[in-house]
Formats: C-alpha cells, sequence, structure tokens
C-alpha cells in the first residue's frame, strides 16, 4: 500500500518536464516566427525607401542627359541621327535640334558633326531638322556643319544631311533615295472570295479615302498623287538650295535612286570620304569629340513603360467586362 500512495508522486515531475519543454518550444518557434516577419518587413521598407529616393533623385534633375560629357578643351560636337526618323523614335526633331542647339551654346565647340545612320522618315520632322540647320549657321556662320554618314544615309536622311557645309560619306555608304513613299494593300477581291460583306458610313465623300476594303477610286489617287509630288518638290528644292551648283543633275537624280559613296562623290551628292575621327581632326582641327545627342532619362524610360504596361492591362480589364 505504501509503495501504491507513492508511486504517482514519483511520475508528475516527469509529465511537467516534457508539458514545460513543449511549450518553450513553441515559444521559440513563435519567436523565430516573428523575427523573421519583422526582418523581411525592414527588408521591404529599406527597398521601398531606395526607391523611393531614386525616383525623387531622377525627378529633381530633369535637365540631366547620359552620355553627355563636357570638356574644358576645343573639341567638335557630335549629333547622332540613327535609324528612322519619327517623332516617338529615338531619331526625332526635338532631340535633334536639342542637341545642336546645346552643341552651338558650347564656346569650345569648334564645329558640329552629325553622324547620320538613317534610311528615312518623316518628312516633316526632317524638315524640321533642315530648317535648324539653316537657322544655326545663319547664328553662328563661324561654326561649321558637317555630315557625316556611315552605311547609309537616305531619303529624309540625306534631306538633313543637305543642309549641312559638307557631306561626307564611306565609298560603300548608301546615299540618295530622293523621291517620296506611300504604300498600302487593298482587300476587296479577298473580302469577296470569303464572302465579307464591307459596312462603311461616312459623312464627308473622301472621309474613307484609301480604305484597304474598298475600291480604289481614280479621283483620290489622282489627289494624294499630287500631294505626293508636292513633297517632293520641296525635298528636291531643299536638296537644291543646300547642294547649290556641286550636284551634277541628271534625269535619275530625284528618282528615289541610291547609290553608293564613291558614286555619290562624283555626282556632287557628297563632298568627299571621312570618318567622325578624321573629319574632327582633319577638317575642323580638334583632336577631341564630344557626344551632345540627348538620351532619355532613365525615369522616363521606367515610367514609360510602366505606362504602356498599365495602358495594356487597363485595355484588358475593360475588354473582359460584358453585358450579362
Amino acid at each position: 500500500m505504501e509503495n501504491n500512495a507513492h508511486q504517482p508522486k514519483s511520475e508528475a515531475p516527469a509529465n511537467s518536464n516534457w508539458e514545460r519543454e513543449v511549450i518553450e518550444k513553441l515559444a521559440f518557434a513563435t519567436l523565430n516566427e516573428q523575427k523573421k516577419a519583422r526582418w523581411w518587413s525592414n527588408f521591404f521598407k529599406l527597398c521601398m525607401f531606395a526607391y523611393l529616393i531614386g525616383i525623387f533623385v531622377m525627378m529633381a534633375y530633369p535637365r540631366f542627359k547620359e552620355g553627355v560629357s563636357s570638356s574644358d578643351k576645343p573639341h567638335t560636337a557630335v549629333v547622332n541621327i540613327q535609324g528612322m526618323i519619327a517623332e516617338g523614335e529615338e531619331a526625332n526633331a526635338d532631340s535633334i535640334i536639342e542637341g545642336m542647339r546645346d552643341a552651338a551654346k558650347d564656346e569650345k565647340t569648334k564645329g558640329i558633326i552629325l553622324k547620320i545612320n538613317s534610311p528615312g522618315g518623316s518628312p516633316v520632322q526632317s524638315g524640321y531638322i533642315y530648317d535648324e540647320i539653316k537657322r544655326l549657321k545663319k547664328e553662328h556662320p563661324q561654326l561649321p556643319i558637317y555630315a557625316v554618314v556611315s552605311d547609309i544615309c537616305a531619303s529624309g536622311g540625306y534631306y538633313i544631311a543637305a543642309a549641312s557645309d559638307k557631306i561626307f560619306v564611306n565609298q560603300a555608304s548608301i546615299i540618295g533615295s530622293i523621291g517620296v513613299i506611300m504604300n498600302g494593300f487593298g482587300f476587296v477581291d479577298v473580302i469577296k472570295k470569303v464572302g465579307v460583306e464591307r459596312r462603311l458610313l461616312t459623312a464627308g465623300a473622301h472621309k474613307a479615302m484609301l480604305d484597304p476594303f474598298s475600291p480604289a477610286k481614280p479621283e483620290e489617287n489622282a489627289h494624294m498623287q499630287t500631294l505626293l509630288d508636292d513633297v517632293h518638290k520641296q525635298f528636291i528644292d531643299a536638296v537644291k538650295t543646300g547642294r547649290g551648283k556641286r550636284l551634277v543633275e541628271s534625269k535619275d537624280m530625284f528618282s528615289g535612286l541610291v547609290w553608293t559613296g564613291a558614286e555619290g562623290v562624283k555626282l556632287g551628292l557628297a563632298d568627299g570620304f571621312g570618318t567622325v575621327d578624321s573629319i574632327a581632326r582633319d577638317v575642323i582641327g580638334t583632336e577631341e569629340t564630344v557626344d551632345f545627342t540627348p538620351q532619355e532619362q532613365l525615369f522616363d524610360k521606367l515610367a514609360g513603360k510602366l505606362g504602356a504596361s498599365f495602358g495594356h492591362a487597363f485595355s484588358s480589364a475593360i475588354q473582359n467586362i460584358n453585358l450579362r
């Protein structure tokens, strides 16, 4: 009887220790999870803070230009005209004109080189740049403006180059294409074969002019051809004004054909051969070149991409809304 009375008392401490250990383990696990949660919370707050600081810095310096270096030495300013010339593209009138004006304001600039590698583009954007070159030459008559062609300088690219004092090419460069083009497609026979009926309502006899799903109208084609001829004449006049007596005119010169740089020199479409470095050194007389091409700011790039992504998401959401 005495052994039975004392047996429960000997088991009680063991049960108590086991429960205490479990509780302690749970408590420590909870504390560890809380520490991890606080660490990740602080980490994300720090990332957000750094992101906001970066946004603030970029917004505080809206005139910051990547790639534009300064120099206290006499230098040749270089402005790149690369790719398609159009509003919204890298080669647009606002950007190129800004670069040329900044270069002309720099007291150490001894000459400006337009480094061109473009198949052309908008006649309006090209015309803006052409006019600005003419204006800068009047405002800074002592400042030479040269065009240096790498691979191609055609159509709107040549429109711009024609305003410069001289055009330098590589023998294998492609230049010319003094012409104007408008193209499209007609699907009238296709929709007939498929069995699609075209339903078109307009207010104005020619509001649907050149509609690809409607038969072409001779009077509308004639009207558009008149417009093209008018723009072509403006292009020809600009080239003749810029190149003057250097042109060796022929019946094909303004036909839209292109030539190599070597042939272009013979025809008076270009003045000689050279690169940016050789023209800066041997013609302008400076050993140093400075890139004045404005670059899109990082903030603008991010904002543009975020805006495009938001617009796409918003458009998708709207399209998924249906009346039921």
